[in-house]
């Protein structure tokens, strides 16, 4: 892996090397898009052909059946294409937006389940996000859009607070999207740590830090409460993000020697947050209203390729959603939007013995990959977001928040396959480990155990952006998307250390 301090052609080399990957493994995948076509055609027409059966007692039956028109932004990310599929074979019409980074149309821009998309500007430092919600704006109006659902990136959680209150203010449109405060108070880490402890819920100690000298006055308290603690940025910051370095380091000169290279001040924030040893988990939850009505929990990692379900009756699964319904309660109002955790299952020792403590670590106001996860129950999870429509007229009618005012158990996955992406797999399973199998820095042992987990990711597991009938985007992401940003990157000088296949981000170094 190419660091801040690897030599230019390393990185060149970098780029170049996931460029020629791709062009070899061309050939195999034309061959598989072209047969997925076939194959779908021949066995189950009918499924790339939904639209076109429907009937005034839509795809599922029932004479009150209303297609609805649906905007889902961020559909060249796993999670915002799996809710358009999603949307799509529950019979609706579904519009797609995304942005085109150096011009290049995301994957979810060619699936089958798009009556049209629409490329978005990005914010710029002189007009922030007007052009954005102006473009959002434009397309609700054009396309007369029942429900616009946000499935926004890590940057944009805010701008999409305030298009949700420029789009319900000035159409009948609904938003799947927390407002500006609610937004800008989850994705900062330390003002959701803070409401989280004003509400009562456990969190872990934290400290909010501008300067090297305060980090040293937590730190110097560490030999006497056997606390260790780990820096993460409050904003936006890419190089840091697989940074999890635990403090203070072995030796006083190593702390001092880590914390020099942080860039740290008071216009770049950072929070100081205790340490906790634990299994890390996360979550998905669809929020309408103030209700849970969508939740699943799995075992997480800090780039998580791999999403396997943890069991909706298990008991970590129901300790967590008991948190965030406690949370969405506790926060008062009437909450719509996506609402993720990030968890650590920390062991503590008692007197009775041994217990599990649940510890929230971090919050994402927006839609998780693990979406991907309620694939097969498409009727079950529009309804779910259709609710959104529901409640507000029931709002008013009635002045109360759920029409019979019952909370109802959420939607959760039924025994779903797990999820991976065949193109990371390929790359990090079989092609690297091959080469420092050839270079001696591993054993034919470790090589021959990773060819094994490959093909049991490839037999008994999913990939999250291919599907039979729509095998376009899959194909596009790998041949033409992820090449188009490498050449960019040879091209711009831009240097990265790892991506992400399913959020279509990279990060810097």
């Amino acid at each position: 892996m190419v660091t801040i301090n690897s030599p230019p052609h390393h990185h060149l080399l970098q780029n170049a090397s996931l460029i020629i990957f791709s062009i070899l493994f061309l050939p195999s995948s034309t061959t598989l898009l072209f047969l997925s076509y076939a194959v779908s055609e021949l066995v189950s027409p009918q499924a790339t052909t939904r639209h076109r059966i429907r009937s005034k007692r839509g795809p599922h039956g029932g004479a009150s059946f209303r297609p609805r028109t649906i905007l889902v932004t961020g559909v060249g990310m796993t999670k915002g294409l799996s809710l358009a599929r999603t949307f799509y074979l529950a019979g609706h019409n579904v519009i797609g937006a995304d942005f085109q980074p150096y011009g290049i149309p995301p994957c979810g821009r060619f699936s089958r389940a798009l009556r049209k998309f629409y490329s978005l500007p990005k914010s710029n430092a002189d007009d922030g996000a007007a052009y954005y919600i102006d473009a959002l704006l434009r397309i609700v109006q054009t396309e007369r859009v029942d429900l616009w659902v946000s499935c926004s990136g890590v940057a944009s959680a805010v701008e999409d607070g305030q298009a949700k209150e420029v789009l319900e203010r000035r159409s009948d449109c609904r938003c799947i999207q927390f407002d500006v405060p609610t937004a800008a108070m989850l994705h900062e880490k330390d003002t959701f740590i803070a409401e989280t402890a004003r509400m009562g819920l456990p969190v872990p100690e934290t400290h909010n830090v501008t300067s090297r000298a305060a980090v040293h006055k937590v730190l110097n308290e560490s030999p006497r409460t056997k606390k260790r603690y780990i820096m993460k940025s409050v904003g936006m910051d890419s190089k840091s993000r697989g940074n999890m370095t635990v403090l203070p380091r072995r030796t006083l000169s190593e702390t001092y020697g880590h914390l020099s290279t942080i860039p740290i001040a008071e216009d770049k924030p950072w929070v100081l947050q205790e340490f906790v040893k634990g299994k890390e988990y996360c979550t998905h939850a669809l929020i309408v209203h103030g209700e849970v009505k969508a939740f699943v929990a799995c075992p997480s990692l800090e780039l998580l390729m791999h999403y396997e379900a943890l069991p909706a009756d298990s008991a970590l699964s129901k300790a967590m959603l008991r948190f965030t319904q406690e949370f969405v309660r506790r926060s008062g109002g009437s909450m719509t939007g996506h609402l993720s955790f990030d968890f650590l299952i920390e062991e503590r020792v008692t007197e009775k013995g041994a217990e599990m403590g649940l510890v929230p670590i971090e919050c994402n106001p927006r839609a998780h990959t693990a979406v991907v996860l309620f694939q097969g129950q498409e009727k079950e999870m529009a309804e779910a977001y259709m609710s959104a429509l529901k409640v507000r007229k029931r709002l008013n009618i009635n002045g109360c928040s759920n029409g019979d005012g019952v909370d109802k158990q959420p939607l959760t996955p039924q025994h779903p396959p797990g999820y991976h992406w065949m193109g990371h797999d390929v790359a990090t399973l079989l092609v690297y480990p091959l080469l420092f199998l050839l270079l001696r820095r591993i054993t034919l042992s470790e090589y021959l155990q990773n060819c094994r987990a490959f093909l049991e990711y490839l037999l008994f597991w999913k990939d999250g952006t291919y599907e039979l009938w729509d095998p376009l985007p899959a194909w596009w992401l790998y041949h033409v998307y992820w090449p188009g940003q490498f050449l960019a990157c040879i091209l711009h000088g831009k240097n990265w250390s790892r991506f992400n296949v399913s959020t279509i981000e990279m990060f810097g170094c």
